[in-house]
């Protein structure tokens, strides 16, 4: 196993993969604030929908989400160049990972990828050449790294795409019901709307997304299929890009693939002017028990994490509890609508929480998830609390996964008040799943 992991190879797949991902994390915080979802999603809400547990992680007034994204790009140029690399790589992680906590509103798969690879970054040498870093100071400039940095991202990679594939083995994805609603609302794209509808287009999605995501990583392993699989991998992400609008991810998959190709071959493709490190050498150094020791303990929770949904009584897609962190990318869509009572127990008067006043259209979205719900009812309880107002809060939910019809999610006679948040078991308060859900 030391041999394996400690093993010294060449550094360029490393090296190559610092300067993309530099530019595409620089490009996603500065992108954000192009395109209105800085405004959008931590400007304009007059309430947040944190992480649970998370509250303290509160957006800076006007403008300072802005100057926090600015700055964010700003370091991800640094990583790029190499230029205080430890520190600017700690920095947009430490800056990113409260800004994913900080709102789930426009929660997305990708953006806890990204603190995964953030960690990453944080622990490798990947400013030890082509970088400032390197330049000012030559003792640190080295053409190698050890294996376990190749292993490590490959196996990472391995498990996202993996229990993508699997998360898709449900029945609406299966019979191309979800696919089908997928493409819907995208009948208006420019060239491909009318592509898009076609039976054997969904038919197409549904197999060839199964079998991308369980194949890719072992095909590309393959040196027979390795060059084949690469391109097909182009055709994959960029129809992804274009149809779903998903940012950085595609690019950040395509990234992936210089881990996969020979290290000469990445090398004199790249950085031909760079010594190609070829030597038989094996370094253990003397933090081999702790690298080994963070190796097992991530790869279990990466592991475990995603399988935690089948310990919870009820079903995922209609519950949401052991959804997130769980490589359970575009799976369901949920329709729905929710209507908010409060109950004033001195005057016994009942009115409708007027929920534009309170939430963004978008936000209202999370409404009808049970954690939305729980998070909303704290946020009455508290206003209220604050005018020394005694009050029960009730609420008709209805939600409808895949186009199915709308079926209640809590019961509408519940008193939210008296509901309480459970972090890693199932919410009682949550109505059974309707038989027709798969």
């Amino acid at each position: 196993m030391n041999k394996l992991l400690f093993k010294q190879v060449d550094n360029s797949p490393l090296i190559v993969f610092r300067i993309i991902f530099g530019l595409l994390i620089a490009l996603e915080a500065w992108g954000a604030i192009a395109t209105g979802w800085v405004r959008r999603t931590l400007v304009e809400p007059k309430f947040t929908f944190n992480f649970i547990g998370f509250d303290f992680l509160q957006p800076i007034p006007e403008p300072g989400m802005y100057i926090y994204f600015g700055l964010m790009g700003s370091f991800g140029i640094l990583i790029m160049l190499g230029v205080k690399y430890r520190l600017s790589v700690i920095a947009y992680t430490v800056l990113w990972t409260c800004v994913y906590l900080m709102q789930k509103t426009s929660y997305n798969n990708h953006y806890y990828l990204l603190i995964l690879l953030l960690i990453f970054m944080c622990i490798v040498p990947a400013h030890t050449y082509l970088s400032y870093d390197a330049r000012k100071n030559p003792n640190l400039r080295s053409i190698k790294m050890p294996n376990w940095v190749v292993l490590f991202l490959i196996a990472q990679v391995w498990i996202v795409y993996t229990y993508a594939s699997l998360a898709k083995f449900y029945p609406d994805w299966l019979d191309g019901t979800f696919p089908e609603l997928l493409m819907k609302g995208r009948a208006h794209y420019w060239l491909i709307g009318d592509l898009l509808q076609h039976q054997w287009t969904h038919v197409g999605i549904t197999y060839f997304g199964i079998l991308f995501d369980l194949l890719v990583v072992p095909l590309l392993l393959w040196k027979r299929t390795r060059v084949t699989v690469f391109w097909i991998s182009v055709f994959f992400h960029l129809f992804n890009s274009i149809v779903f609008q998903i940012g950085i991810f595609p690019y950040m998959s395509l990234a992936f693939t210089v881990f996969f190709f020979p290290k000469q071959y990445i090398q004199q493709t790249f950085l031909k002017s760079k010594p190609f490190y070829s030597k038989d050498a094996y370094d253990s150094p003397k933090s081999a028990p702790l690298i080994k020791t963070f190796f097992a303990v991530w790869f279990i929770l990466q592991l475990l994490l995603p399988l935690r949904h089948h310990f919870i009584k009820g079903e995922v897609l209609w519950t949401e509890e052991g959804h997130r962190m769980s490589w359970r990318m575009m799976l369901r869509s949920k329709t729905g609508y929710s209507s908010f009572r409060i109950k004033n127990l001195t005057t016994g008067e009942t009115n409708y929480v007027e929920l534009e006043q309170y939430l963004t259209q978008k936000q209202r979205r999370q409404l009808i998830k049970p954690d939305g719900i729980w998070q909303f009812t704290q946020h009455l309880k508290e206003e209220y609390a604050a005018k020394e107002i005694p009050i029960e809060i009730y609420a008709r939910i209805k939600v409808g996964i895949n186009g199915r019809q709308p079926q209640f999610l809590i019961d509408p006679k519940l008193d939210l008040t008296t509901i309480t948040w459970n972090y890693f078991s199932h919410n009682d308060w949550i109505l059974p799943q309707p038989e027709s859900i798969p």
